[in-house]
């Protein structure tokens, strides 16, 4: 029996890379900020130290440069999905753990390379054995820049003044808003929502906020759920600190509509409705669009 044929150190590189990332998102929650999920493969993946070197033309370091490079490779086989940030395994991904990192990677490369070979005009092997992570910016990384600011003048706010925040989304989203609560004791609600002017119509939207770094706890979504009395009430719960594990199982169960608002999602519903937000709204988080050439995955 010939003996295996040894794949090239980068690739070597990719395949444990990859399969620590997506093992890393099946074992907490099926998702993680990109920022977080490195820092976890960095503390799992044993690196020696030409693989935490960095690239000599681009100054980006190496191994963080590949696993970007190849995710691209999980993207097109739907083991893997990105957006706003934030990393997701799909089934599909979970499934794919069971062949090892090796079989894994040369997988998702056969699926990269059939989507490759269906766009026009493409080149259908250069992305799996050449040096490319060293000549491409990770646009994760520079998206990922761009969140992190959002989130630090965020966080930077009060609980007052990320309540306005709050109330201002939910103008732009075609809600009124005749109750902001003012500081003090606010009764579990901090801000009331209507589709018309005087509530008349459904839903009627009771908003708890919590604006801190630890997590919302089950007893704090629960207590929402039991204000949401009338028929036509809905509940939204947003915490900078995202939930707890039992807390997002309580609101899926619940018997009454809350929704549960994290940071990240704020930050992408404020993206999405930032041209519906009036001036003095938009200054509250003013936003700014780049604008970059566009690549695969």
């Amino acid at each position: 029996m010939s003996a295996q044929k040894k794949l090239p150190r980068s690739r070597s590189l990719a395949a444990k890379l990859i399969y620590s990332a997506l093992s890393i998102l099946r074992d907490n929650g099926k998702e993680m900020p990109m920022r977080e999920l490195m820092s976890k493969v960095e503390n799992n993946v044993t690196l020696d130290e030409w693989e935490k070197s960095r690239y000599e033309k681009s100054g980006y370091i190496r191994w963080q440069s590949i696993l970007h490079f190849f995710s691209i490779d999980c993207i097109k086989a739907g083991y893997l999905i990105k957006k706003k940030g934030i990393w997701y395994i799909t089934p599909e991904g979970e499934n794919a753990l069971k062949l090892g990192p090796e079989k894994l990677l040369e997988n998702a490369t056969k699926a990269y390379r059939k989507w490759k070979s269906e766009q026009p005009e493409s080149s259908i092997e250069e992305h799996a054995e050449s040096e490319a992570p060293e000549q491409n910016v990770p646009f994760d990384d520079i998206e990922q820049t761009a969140l992190d600011g959002l989130e630090n003048f965020i966080n930077s706010k009060n609980p007052y003044e990320f309540q306005d925040l709050v109330a201002a989304l939910l103008r732009a989203m075609g809600y009124y808003t005749p109750f902001v609560a003012p500081k003090g004791k606010d009764g579990g609600v901090d801000v009331v929502a209507y589709r018309d002017p005087l509530g008349t119509e459904s839903p009627r939207i009771q908003v708890q906020i919590k604006h801190r770094e630890s997590s919302a706890t089950v007893q704090e979504v629960r207590q929402l759920m039991g204000l949401l009395q009338k028929e036509g009430n809905v509940g939204i719960f947003v915490s900078t600190g995202g939930f707890s594990p039992d807390a997002r199982t309580a609101a899926r169960g619940s018997h009454v509509h809350v929704e549960l608002i994290d940071l990240h999602r704020f930050i992408g519903l404020w993206q999405e409705f930032y041209q519906k937000l009036s001036d003095a709204d938009k200054s509250l988080l003013p936003l700014k669009p780049v604008y970059f050439l566009a690549t695969e995955g």
